[in-house]
């Protein structure tokens, strides 16, 4: 049996919308997670047109079809950077080193998978040389929001039992404080290295990209004694496609168009708590 959700922006989900591909699916009863916001129907199997009828309601709703077996994970996987917070950490950094839209340009197209990651990363931080140290708390303190609905995901995962790693191909002085802010169980990234309280342009190796993230995977799934389709991985990037399709529950969010294109579940309307959408928890039963 498969599950067709649709997810919108709170307010905006229209019952006629629903029922009125329940009926041109033959689907089964539908189940209203949240009102005006997140439903749900059963469906024996994939329509031919669902690809085009997507498409057809990109603008108004995230439309997403998956089997209904197993949907409940025992593990998140996240990446950090426009993922559990809003901004890209290096964007941010380079700002306040005065070449922001410079570095802007190239994370956009590294994240779109049009430049190799580690060089591109090697490239921006480059600029960075000689920043202090204690722009980090700055970037941190002014720059930094988090994503809507990430505390939420963590907390009610959590409450099932679940685990919650963050995987950054960003830095560890940010993943140790938005991991903590959040409340993740263990994050990966890089290390930005300093000498004399200033950074020095450099990035400790080796690099943590893609490959790296599906490492990630392999080794925390191994630990807890479960297996990748017992995992719900969310990222927006092209060094994040990787886990989001080993992962059992790989949802591309916000994510750049190349990401989109090679991913099955896609949500651009809503945020974080998509995730516990999708794994059929209801708005009532949310931490």
């Amino acid at each position: 049996m498969l599950i067709v959700s649709l997810i919108a922006k709170p307010g905006t989900l229209d019952t006629a919308l629903v029922d009125n591909l329940r009926n041109a699916w033959g689907g089964g009863v539908a189940v209203w997670l949240s009102e005006g916001e997140a439903a749900e129907f059963p469906l024996a199997q994939a329509p031919e047109n669902f690809d085009e009828v997507r498409a057809s309601l990109l603008d108004q709703v995230d439309l997403n079809i998956f089997p209904e077996a197993g949907r409940k994970k025992r593990m998140v996987l996240a990446d950090m950077d426009s993922t559990m917070i809003q901004q890209e950490c290096i964007d941010e950094l380079a700002e306040e080193a005065g070449v922001g839209a410079h570095v802007k340009d190239i994370t956009a197209r590294a994240m779109n998978g049009e430049l190799d990651f580690d060089g591109a990363l090697i490239e921006r931080v480059a600029l960075l040389k000689d920043l202090p140290e204690s722009v980090i708390d700055t970037v941190v303190a002014n720059r930094i929001t988090l994503m809507p609905g990430g505390k939420t995901l963590l907390a009610t995962m959590k409450q099932d039992g679940g685990y919650a790693a963050l995987v950054s191909g960003g830095f560890t002085a940010f993943t140790s404080r938005v991991s903590q802010m959040l409340g993740f169980d263990e994050n990966r990234a890089n290390t930005l290295l300093v000498a004399d309280g200033k950074l020095t342009g450099e990035v400790g190796r080796p690099i943590l990209g893609r490959e790296a993230k599906v490492e990630a995977l392999e080794q925390i799934t191994a630990k807890l004694g479960i297996s990748e389709a017992d995992v719900v991985a969310v990222g927006d990037g092209a060094n994040d496609l990787g886990m989001l399709t080993r992962a059992g529950m790989g949802v591309a969010l916000h994510a750049k168009p190349s990401v989109q294109a090679q991913c099955n579940l896609r949500v651009n309307h809503g945020d974080l708590t998509a995730l516990l959408y999708l794994q059929g928890y209801a708005k009532a039963d949310f931490v």
